[in-house]
C-alpha cells in the first residue's frame, strides 16, 4: 500500500515529540515494503526554531540515522488531488492547519478512494477543545487517538467505534541498549520546560531529590526561560540544551537512571497516556523512576518495569536504591526491555494500524457534526 502522512514536521523534533514516533512508524512501514511519503508545511515552527538555533547541522543526526526517510514541504497552493492520486491510506496529524484538514476531507467525500484518518497526539481536546473542534473532519473514516482517555472525548463527539486507540511507542531499531556497556553515572532528564505546566513537579520529583541524593543531573531540552535556568543552577543541575532525539540512546547509555515527570494534563485530565520518553527510555535499558502517574490502561508493570514515587521522599528513596543496588538496576532494565519488546515497539503499532485499516478502512466516509 501507499501511505501518505501529513505531519507538522518529520525532519525536526524540536519541541515536537510526535516526530519521534512518526519516524519509527514510517520506517517500519517502509521496511515491510509499503510506499511511504510524508508532507510537512514549508514554515513549520519546529523546523524553523531548529534551524534558527542550530542551522543545518541540527538535522545531521536525523539524516544519518533515518536514511530511509524524507519529507516534502508544501504551501497552501499544493495540488492535493495530484499529491494523493495514488494513495491508499492518508493520515493527517492534528497539528496541521484547518484548511488542510478540511481540504483532504473534502477530497474523500468527493470519492477519493484512500482511507483517511485523523491522528491526535496532544491534550488540546481537553485543554483547548475549540482548537480541535475548528477542524472539519467530515469525510474522515476514523480517528487515531494516542490514549483511551482521549478516545473517549471523540466518542462523546460522535465518532463511536470509528475512533481507535493508537499509543505511541519506541522505535526499537534505534532505541536499544548499548552493545557495550561503558561507564554510567548520574541522572539524565530529557524534556522541554514548556509553559510551566510541571515546574513544581520537576522541582519536587527531579531537581531537589537529585541534589539530596548527591547524583549529578544532566538536563536536555528547549524552551527553558531564565527562571527555569536559575532553578537548575540552584540545584546544581547541568543544562545541556537541545538534544536531537536520534541521539537520545547515546545519552541514556551514559547515565544510571532517568525520571518521568508527566505534564499535569496527563495526570489530571488524560490519565493513562505516558510521554514517549517512557517507551524510549525503557527500550534503551535505563532504569526509570516515575513521579505520580496513573497507568490506567495497564501499558506497563509499575514497580517492576519502573519504580513509582508517590512523594518527594519516595523519590529520594528510589534514587538511593538505584544508585546503591546493582541487582535492582538489572531487574528494572530486564523487565522494562521485556515489556517494550513484547508490546510497545513501532513494529507493534504498525501491526495495530494495519489491523485497524483491515477492519474499518473500507467504510464509506460519514458526515460528522462535532
Amino acid at each position: 500500500m501507499k501511505f501518505v502522512y501529513f505531519t507538522h514536521s518529520l525532519a525536526s523534533c524540536w519541541n515536537h515529540g510526535n516526530a519521534h514516533f512518526l519516524r519509527g512508524v514510517l520506517r517500519e512501514l517502509s521496511h515491510r515494503g509499503h510506499a511511504v511519503e510524508a508532507f510537512e508545511p514549508a514554515e513549520a515552527w519546529s523546523l524553523q526554531n531548529l534551524l534558527k538555533d542550530h542551522g543545518e547541522a541540527g538535522l545531521r543526526a536525523y539524516r544519518e540515522l533515518y536514511p530511509e526517510l524524507s519529507s516534502r514541504t508544501f504551501a497552501p497552493d499544493l495540488d492535493l488531488s495530484a499529491a494523493l492520486q495514488e494513495a491508499d491510506v492518508v493520515i493527517v496529524h492534528e497539528w496541521n492547519e484547518p484548511w488542510l484538514v478540511a481540504a483532504i476531507g473534502r477530497l474523500r467525500r468527493q470519492g477519493a478512494p484512500f482511507t483517511l484518518l485523523f491522528h491526535d497526539t496532544h491534550h488540546r481536546a481537553v485543554s483547548d477543545p475549540n482548537a480541535i473542534r475548528q477542524f472539519d473532519l467530515n469525510g474522515y473514516d476514523g480517528v487515531l487517538a494516542f490514549g483511551e482517555a482521549l478516545a473517549r472525548v471523540y466518542r462523546r463527539w460522535g465518532w463511536g467505534d470509528r475512533v481507535h486507540v493508537w499509543h505511541e511507542a519506541a522505535d526499537t531499531r534505534l532505541f536499544r541498549p548499548p552493545e557495550v556497556e561503558e561507564g554510567r553515572k548520574g541522572l539524565v532528564w530529557i524534556g522541554n520546560w514548556g509553559d510551566d505546566e510541571r515546574s513544581a513537579e520537576l522541582e519536587s520529583f527531579l531537581f531537589r531529590p537529585a541534589a539530596t541524593v548527591g547524583l549529578p543531573l544532566d538536563v536536555y531540552g528547549v524552551r527553558y526561560p531564565d527562571h527555569a535556568l536559575e532553578t537548575l543552577s540552584r540545584y546544581g543541575a547541568m543544562y545541556r540544551g537541545w538534544l536531537p532525539n536520534a541521539r537520545a540512546p547515546e545519552i541514556f547509555s551514559r547515565h544510571l537512571a532517568t525520571v518521568h515527570v508527566p505534564r499535569r494534563f496527563y495526570v489530571d485530565m488524560l490519565p493513562g497516556i505516558p510521554t514517549i520518553r517512557v517507551f524510549e527510555a525503557l527500550a534503551c535499558g535505563i532504569p526509570l523512576v516515575s513521579a505520580p502517574w496513573d497507568d490506567a490502561e495497564g501499558l506497563f508493570r509499575p514497580g517492576t518495569d519502573y519504580l513509582v514515587a508517590g512523594s518527594e521522599a519516595e523519590m529520594v528513596h528510589h534514587l538511593e536504591a538505584i544508585r546503591n543496588d546493582e541487582g535492582l538496576r538489572r531487574s528494572l532494565v530486564a523487565s522494562g526491555l521485556e515489556t517494550i519488546r513484547s508490546r510497545h515497539s513501532c513494529a507493534h503499532r504498525v501491526d495495530e494500524l494495519l489491523a485497524i485499516l483491515a477492519n474499518h478502512g473500507a467504510s464509506a466516509p460519514m458526515e460528522m457534526t462535532a
